[in-house]
């Protein structure tokens, strides 16, 4: 015949357009995001670069329970399902997701034919300590990412891959620690261990010292008296919220040159070296929360400054900035100081000592008979054609603030 039957035209356009889907799918990067947390940024799925796997080869392989997208044929998809143990991994598989589960225990053989892994997840289970068997995951040699939190774990999982550099541990009842038990992770750069039971004698012996690529450290809501010691001097991120530290001893900052954000709110914080944060990269601080009484020294580049729920009575502009140099001047923008005992806005001076604040939020203050006050929050006109504003009260929401704390996805990473 001279001309295509009318069924093998519709297959002609049927497989051009499923070969244009390989070349220009995006990846959705909102797949299965689980909620956000105050602590932690949103989970970010990265696209997968290595397709080297024939399309029937990950169609035959991929696990029953699972969901092994055409597209990305090295992920497989085995999230919300009532798993209640690991299904085959085919050995092509790079990155497998098993979130929120069911599953108790990781065997020998969960993950034996695949070599390649780059990521595991299996947040939102119910895996205990006892339950995963010695050496599972120090034979991934390919490891990237292991993601734990909202488990049942007991200790810290060890022995594990040298090439790791993200693990989440968040959310568990960690409470043992082996002194060797971070050994050979010289490539993590980020550790999650924030609502567990860890307490200060874990952390000693420069326990953590041997991570020297280490740029995020998460110790949030657990048992910690006193700062961490030995910390990798490569780190920028450390979260130490919701424990029971109230002191900093005086050089502690002097091997963190590199540290950005800083949180110690929910401590017991009282009387602080004048200078202790004078970190030259510092861009957030939040000691809120604590018993502070004075105000410190502020670094040059310090951004945001959150004290608010201290019981400072007032603030001395001349400690917190000694000297205006107009050509090096300071970067700070916001302050937060609701909850203390402030009977007056701070004083104007701040305006010449930090060029670039744009609010200070007051809140309610607490007054000495017990009672509150309302002071006005602060808000510095910068450039003429903000004199046409409105000319009342700011009330901003000082947690709208605070969700710039989220804007880095690689800060306070462990995931609720």
């Amino acid at each position: 015949m001279g001309f295509l039957s009318p069924a093998c035209v519709l297959f002609f356009f049927l497989g051009v357009k499923v070969y244009g889907q390989y070349e220009n799918y995006q990846w959705d990067e909102d797949y299965d995001q689980e909620p956000d947390d105050v602590y932690q940024p949103e989970f970010q799925f990265h696209q997968n670069e290595d397709y080297q796997v024939p399309f029937h080869q990950y169609m035959l392989g991929c696990a029953t329970e699972c969901f092994c997208p055409p597209n990305f044929p090295s992920s497989m998809y085995c999230d919300h399902r009532k798993l209640k143990t690991i299904p085959r991994v085919p050995a092509h598989i790079q990155q497998v997701y098993l979130q929120f589960n069911e599953i108790e225990a990781v065997t020998a053989d969960s993950f034996i034919n695949a070599t390649h892994l780059k990521e595991i997840n299996l947040s939102h289970n119910k895996i205990t300590s006892q339950k995963i068997d010695y050496g599972v995951f120090a034979k991934l040699s390919n490891l990237l990412q292991l993601y734990l939190q909202h488990n049942n774990l007991e200790e810290f999982p060890s022995p594990l891959p040298k090439s790791l550099e993200r693990l989440l541990l968040g959310y568990n009842e960690i409470s043992r620690l082996q002194k060797n038990a971070m050994d050979g992770l010289v490539n993590l750069t980020m550790l999650d261990l924030c609502y567990n039971q860890l307490e200060d004698s874990m952390l000693q012996e420069n326990i953590l010292a041997k991570m020297e690529k280490l740029m995020q450290l998460n110790l949030c809501n657990n048992r910690l008296e006193s700062m961490p010691p030995g910390l990798p001097s490569s780190l920028m991120y450390l979260s130490l919220e919701n424990n029971s530290i109230s002191s900093i001893p005086e050089n502690y900052f002097r091997e963190l040159p590199k540290l950005h954000a800083l949180r110690m709110s929910h401590n017991r914080l009282q009387d602080i070296p004048y200078n202790i944060f004078n970190l030259s990269n510092l861009i957030e601080l939040n000691v809120g929360h604590n018993k502070l009484k004075q105000a410190f020294y502020i670094p040059r580049n310090l951004e945001h400054l959150y004290l608010e729920n201290n019981v400072i009575e007032s603030i001395n502009v001349t400690v917190m900035c000694p000297s205006v140099d107009p050509l090096h001047y300071h970067h700070l923008t916001y302050i937060r100081m609701d909850q203390n005992k402030l009977k007056e806005p701070i004083s104007s001076y701040i305006s010449l000592c930090f060029p670039l604040l744009h609010t200070i939020y007051y809140g309610e203050q607490s007054s000495t008979d017990g009672q509150t006050i309302q002071l006005k929050t602060q808000v510095f006109r910068r450039f003429q054609g903000d004199a046409d504003s409105e000319e009342h009260d700011h009330h901003e929401d000082p947690e709208q603030e605070e969700t710039e704390e989220n804007i880095d996805p690689h800060y306070y990473g462990s995931q609720e």
